[in-house]
């Protein structure tokens, strides 16, 4: 009998923690309790990511010419992306994907997620500049130099860590369409003027953004640390898996501004 209370228990606790769909009266703290469990998926994958150097052939074109040019790294994700849409994955609309172009109609289990979007905003993306800032900016500051011959699972690391920066990103379409249901007045005016700079001035809160970094910065801390059974503190000597400063950069100079540049493009079409 214990057994299976606590077998209960847990189940229970499981089902609290996942992240359920976004419901049809979508409110800003619903919104708000999944970004905040996304910023435990961004650092757990930059983590999984630092496992390995940094293995520049999986980013050389030339390497597989059979690819068309293509790297392995863009390789995998596009035959990933592939896969995981013939099942279903972005049918959620959460999920964008990097290669849209290239995908098969989903043949798996079918569900009815709830229309949230407004059908004129919902195709906003920003998975080009995810894609650039992630190679070209953020990759280099959290790998070490190295190559131990890993390829294909630096390349399944890397679009774990992409996907669920897109996921974060985006998830801009949700805080836009919420602030906007909540006061349609305050958004109606910058909207039919298109007046980007005025919509980024009413979507900008500087002191939400700075909590934000903060917690960041100390979820890599804890995350980032070599667990050990005796008691320690945060200190200058201590050995992250990635530097949380790296982490605090990423959300101030790009997830945070690429967010709400999603948010801004999404409440310009909201009248459409």
């Amino acid at each position: 009998m214990a057994s299976t209370e606590h077998s209960t228990a847990a189940t229970s606790e499981m089902d609290e923690e996942k992240e359920a769909p976004p419901p049809q009266d979508l409110t800003l703290g619903w919104v708000r309790d999944a970004l905040i469990r996304q910023e435990d998926s961004i650092v757990l994958a930059l983590i999984e990511r630092a496992r390995f150097p940094y293995n520049a052939p999986a980013y050389d074109p030339s390497l597989l010419p059979q690819q068309g040019g293509r790297s392995l790294v863009e390789a995998f994700a596009r035959g990933a992306e592939v896969l995981q849409a013939k099942f279903g994955r972005y049918q959620n609309p959460e999920e964008v994907s990097f290669f849209p172009d290239d995908l098969p109609a989903p043949s798996g289990i079918p569900y009815n997620f709830p229309e949230v979007f407004h059908p004129a905003s919902a195709s906003v993306t920003a998975n080009n500049a995810i894609w650039n800032m992630y190679f070209n900016d953020l990759l280099p500051l959290f790998t070490v130099e190295g190559d131990d011959g890993n390829y294909t699972s630096t390349a399944a690391a890397d679009l774990v860590c992409l996907q669920a920066l897109s996921r974060r990103i985006h998830y801009g379409k949700y805080v836009a369409e919420v602030k906007f249901r909540d006061a349609p007045q305050d958004y109606m005016t910058a909207i039919c003027a298109k007046d980007r700079d005025a919509l980024m001035k009413l979507l900008t809160f500087e002191a939400v953004e700075e909590m934000v970094k903060r917690r960041v910065l100390k979820k890599a801390m804890v995350f980032g640390q070599t667990v050990t059974l005796e008691d320690k503190t945060f200190d200058d000597e201590t050995k992250y898996k990635v530097d949380p400063a790296v982490v605090a950069r990423l959300y101030d100079e790009w997830v945070i501004p690429l967010t709400k540049d999603i948010e801004v493009e999404y409440l310009l079409r909201r009248l459409d």
